[in-house]
């Protein structure tokens, strides 16, 4: 593929530079209250989804660090990942159609664990320096949808002001980078940069030209049409 995505990942590594300061410095204020720490994977089993230049990114790193061994390790566990992910969003969105309290819904898929096929046997990442912004962050106090939200393990305590991420607005940020990435490249899909996908699903995707919906658009195969009354000849 033809497809310079170099100039989009540098602007997608400068945002998340930003993110890694912002965490630094509430660590570094709050020490007691901040427990991450090596080999903690709290954060491997969350679940959260990616905008599409972070799944971009994540798949390209996967094939430009990675060994093919690792690689298909990593899918095999992304595989199983994904089908368990697929089965939770669904019935998620069947108690919504039933009309349950929609925060309630989204409470509960907080409190789900699903483990992250990056989270190696060692309990370390296995693309640890090019993780995505919402793992940069996890440890400190965020602001979701209006609602302030931090990992359990933290020493963070309800009701006391802290300085919070607005993830609203970084990934506000993110969909306008995804949006201007579809629209430069002249995709088909237009709203391609409108998508959030797991992290599992962004090491599965072959990102190609027919994906991306860039290129000469392939001719269909002509159908083939059976003659009426009974078999040929």
């Amino acid at each position: 593929m033809d497809i310079d995505f170099t100039p989009y990942f540098g602007e997608y590594e400068a945002l998340r530079a930003t993110t890694d300061t912002v965490f630094e410095k509430v660590s570094r204020s709050y020490p007691q209250e901040v427990k991450c720490q090596p080999h903690c994977d709290d954060c491997c089993y969350a679940l959260f989804d990616l905008t599409f230049i972070e799944a971009l990114y994540i798949n390209h790193q996967f094939h430009r660090q990675l060994s093919d061994d690792q690689r298909a390790s990593i899918i095999e566990k992304a595989n199983h990942t994904d089908r368990r992910l697929y089965k939770i969003k669904r019935d998620a969105a069947r108690e919504a159609a039933q009309g349950k309290n929609e925060e309630e819904i989204i409470d509960r898929m907080g409190r789900v664990r699903v483990r992250c096929p990056l989270l190696n046997d060692e309990n370390m990442c296995d693309l640890y320096d090019s993780r995505p912004i919402t793992c940069r962050l996890y440890g400190i106090p965020l602001a979701i949808g209006g609602k302030g939200r931090t990992c359990g393990i933290s020493g963070f305590e309800p009701g006391i002001s802290y300085p919070t991420v607005s993830m609203d607005k970084l990934t506000h940020a993110l969909y306008g980078l995804s949006t201007r990435l579809v629209r430069e490249i002249q995709s088909r899909h237009h709203r391609m940069g409108e998508i959030l996908v797991p992290l599992s699903m962004a090491l599965l995707t072959e990102y190609d030209e027919t994906y991306l919906g860039v290129g000469p658009e392939e001719e269909p195969e002509p159908a083939r049409h059976q003659k009426k009354g009974g078999r040929d000849g």
